[in-house]
């Protein structure tokens, strides 16, 4: 297993962000782990996430030659991803972010940040996607602006690679409908070798699971 990924998943479970066991998903799945962003809550675990981002997103860079003018972070998890995650690159990018609802005093801007302009590539950033509403989302939310950017990529941190309302994981479906390559840092697969090499019974339900709803 590549070194950054075996080092991204221990971290996960030492901040209990990967957790193993039997929980319902929001599509009513019984899934045997559970990815939880939520319990990144210290700044130093904070510091690390966006190193790993960091990582990928320039081996996205290097690799499969990705620029981008702005890093979009959707409400409401997206918006620290992006800032810290930015503040990991090489490079200079812009970080921008939406409200969720419009304000009615100050601005009443509903993207923050470094405002997209027409022309700009967008890369969006997010923690896991199941169902690609968040890209849906703030691909409307362009257009309602009447903002024509091209949307570049998009950054995950777990590919679950389950199968969505087809035969397509949603990664896969976001890049078949809106031809956005999809870049995480780990993915269900690299999991379940995790948990092989270090002995962890949970690989055994993990493979059944996919082996049910994986693509």
């Amino acid at each position: 297993m590549d070194r950054m990924k075996k080092q991204f998943l221990t971290f996960m479970q030492d901040c209990s962000a990967l957790l193993f066991g039997e929980f319902t998903l929001k599509s009513g799945r019984k899934s045997p782990y559970f990815i939880n962003t939520g319990e990144y809550t210290t700044n130093r675990q904070i510091e690390r996430l966006g190193e790993f981002y960091g990582v990928m997103i320039e081996e996205s860079m290097d690799e499969h030659g990705v620029e981008f003018d702005v890093l979009f972070g959707p409400a409401y998890k997206g918006i620290p991803l992006a800032v810290m995650a930015a503040s990991n690159l090489e490079c200079e990018v812009g970080v921008a972010f939406n409200r969720k609802e419009a304000k009615d005093h100050g601005d009443g801007k509903l993207i923050l940040g470094h405002v997209p302009k027409n022309g700009d590539r967008v890369a969006i950033i997010e923690d896991v996607t199941t169902a690609g509403t968040s890209v849906r989302e703030t691909i409307e939310l362009f257009k309602s602006m009447n903002i024509d950017v091209k949307i570049v990529a998009l950054y995950i941190s777990i590919d679950r690679m389950e199968k969505g309302t087809g035969d397509l994981s949603a990664t896969q479906q976001i890049t078949k409908e809106f031809g956005i390559p999809v870049y995480s840092i780990a993915t269900a697969q690299d999991i379940i070798k995790y948990l092989e090499k270090s002995g962890n019974s949970a690989a055994v339900a993990m493979r059944e699971y996919l082996a049910q709803y994986g693509v």
